[in-house]
């Protein structure tokens, strides 16, 4: 352990880093789950590095270093509470770790601040000491200032400390999210390619391993007998009289715990992995745990010096096996979400093909690709292994628009809200879908659809008909153009359709107090009134042509002229 520990310190000497010494012993990766980690950096997903140096740097770490595993934004779009622990803090953790980074499929917010929070508390920083390592691509988004959060944890914490590590942040943002390790007596690493990720999540890991105590060395054993090399030889079963688990290796997890008061479970003392696990534990009572997936029996053991002992444990479970199908004929998608809620008001969620280990009894299977789903409540028996295919049947919409036909909108500012094209007897439409940009993409049950396309002040409705397992091309011609105008010495604007109704008065198509405006109208004539700081007001009638663009210039007296 010793030669390791040196190992990874020496990646600090390697890269010129000098660290305060940081008193943590445990600590919690939290990696940026937000949709942002789909951008590419020489033609790799940030998800792709990120996952790649995990598994790099955290193939071997220090026997005695706790590591847990966070993320966000990883279930859900426009959820500021999508935050999970997808491993808690424990030794010997690197594999799981990279394991549940390999499940992550980026889609949603960034709660920087609100996880690092929950990170915080999960390690009862309040109490001991604590170390988070975030690993983010871009900027707080769930409208929490993270340089106030910062100070608040330093402020509440015994020795509180958080490394940031920004992908590919330009050096303004690092700026912006820099502060969370500043307030907290941490660093900020800026990496901007898979190698510089390497190097700062190794820096950072190395810190939090310098700073774990080493071990007291173990007295010599006074003469007497040899001892036996362990002393616990635990067993399971999936079902009362089953055969005994012999090929699940490192999915069977073992774990020690003091005794509370209640006689349940108390503090964590030790984990081990393996089916067949031999275990050398101290003299004394303790609870064992038996846990496969989230199957887990707890049984009280007494260890006698001198003596094996071989304690049963029969976890009531089962495993199921889910393929998730968008429609027939096509392979397995990685993207669809297979949710399982189990006995105990509990769940767990996979992507793509999902393998499950459960506490035997009712299932309730969630399988969702797009906005296609399917829901199914089953009985999962003690031993049982249950296989299913899941056809969701959905079919594929692709959406861009055009100012005329051959000029397409390019603009990431498009907004797409697609409706089910049945009316309610209100006569509104239930909406289904939305997004931003041309080439959006949306997998929908087949049925009749809507979409409405958006840019600025243009907007087309068209009608589109989804097939399971078919791709459709959906383009709304907008019959727009684009009007940038300059008004020099501008206080406010307005803009106006040019026609007036019977009672005189214009459609309002926009506002604002810039000088500068640029906006997409459909193609018309209207006009401009634009308003100075002495409450003078100009009038300027323009007219837009589809698929052109008008650049005008308003001048003051220009025009229509009249003082308040």
């Amino acid at each position: 352990m010793r030669i390791i520990r040196n190992l990874v310190l020496g990646a600090i000497a390697a890269l010129g880093l000098a660290f305060p010494a940081v008193a943590a012993e445990r600590a919690i990766i939290v990696l940026d789950g937000s949709g942002s980690m789909w951008a590419q950096i020489e033609g790799k997903a940030r998800i792709t590095i990120a996952r790649e140096t995990l598994s790099s740097v955290l193939a071997t770490l220090p026997d005695e270093l706790e590591l847990g595993f966070m993320t966000y934004g990883h279930r859900e779009k426009g959820n500021c509470a999508d935050i999970e622990m997808l491993v808690q803090p424990a030794t010997g953790t690197g594999a799981a770790i990279a394991a549940a980074a390999d499940g992550i499929n980026p889609k949603g917010m960034t709660p920087i601040s609100d996880a690092v929070r929950l990170a915080a508390e999960d390690l009862a920083f309040t109490e001991q000491k604590a170390t988070v390592i975030l690993i983010t691509d871009g900027l707080e988004t769930c409208e929490v200032d993270p340089c106030a959060l910062a100070s608040d944890l330093e402020a509440q914490g015994i020795d509180f400390t958080t490394h940031v590590l920004g992908f590919g942040l330009s050096d303004e943002e690092g700026q912006q999210v820099a502060c969370l390790a500043e307030n907290t007596g941490g660093k900020y690493l800026s990496a901007n390619d898979g190698a510089a990720l390497v190097d700062a999540l190794t820096a950072t890991v190395a810190e939090v391993a310098q700073a774990a105590p080493e071990p007291e060395p173990e007295p010599a054993p006074e003469p007497e007998p040899a001892a036996l090399d362990y002393t616990v030889a635990p067993t399971a079963a999936l079902s009362e009289g089953g055969p005994d688990m012999t090929d699940e290796g490192n999915d069977l997890v073992w774990s020690f715990h003091t005794v509370g008061a209640d006689g349940a479970a108390g503090e964590w003392i030790r984990t081990e992995y393996h089916a067949g696990a031999q275990i050398d534990m101290e003299p004394g009572d303790y609870i064992m745990r038996a846990e496969w997936g989230a199957a887990s029996v707890d049984q009280p053991v007494t260890v006698v010096a001198g003596e094996v002992i071989a304690p049963h444990f029969v976890l009531n479970a089962g495993k199921l096996i889910v393929r998730p199908y968008p429609s027939e004929g096509q392979p397995v998608d990685d993207g669809a979400s297979v949710n399982v809620a189990y006995p105990g008001g509990a769940d767990t969620t996979g992507y793509g093909e999902s393998t499950f280990r459960l506490p035997a009894g009712e299932q309730t299977l969630t399988v969702r690709l797009g906005e296609g789903e399917h829901v199914e409540t089953f009985t999962l028996a003690a031993g049982e292994t249950i296989e299913k295919d899941i056809v969701l049947g959905v079919g594929l919409a692709v959406i861009n628009a055009s100012y005329v036909e051959g000029l397409p909108v390019e603009d990431g500012g498009m907004a797409v809200n697609i409706a089910k094209a049945q009316k309610a007897l209100d006569g509104s439409r239930e909406e289904v879908s939305y997004g931003y940009g041309p080439g959006n993409e949306f997998e929908l049950p087949p049925g009749d659809y809507v979409v409405r396309i958006s840019m600025d002040e243009a907007m087309v409705e068209v009608p589109f008909t989804v097939e399971a397992g078919q791709r459709i091309d959906v383009e709304g011609v907008l019959g727009a153009g684009v009007v940038a105008l300059t008004m020099p010495g501008a206080d406010s604007f307005k803009l106006f359709d040019a026609k007036a109704d019977i009672q005189g008065n214009r459609t309002e198509r926009g506002y604002g107090y810039d000088a500068d405006h640029q906006t997409t109208l459909a193609a018309g004539d209207y006009l401009v009134r634009v308003r100075y700081d002495d409450d003078s007001e100009t009038e300027t009638a323009f007219t837009v042509v589809a698929g052109e663009r008008l650049e005008l210039t308003v001048e003051k007296g220009e025009g229509k002229s009249k003082t308040k």
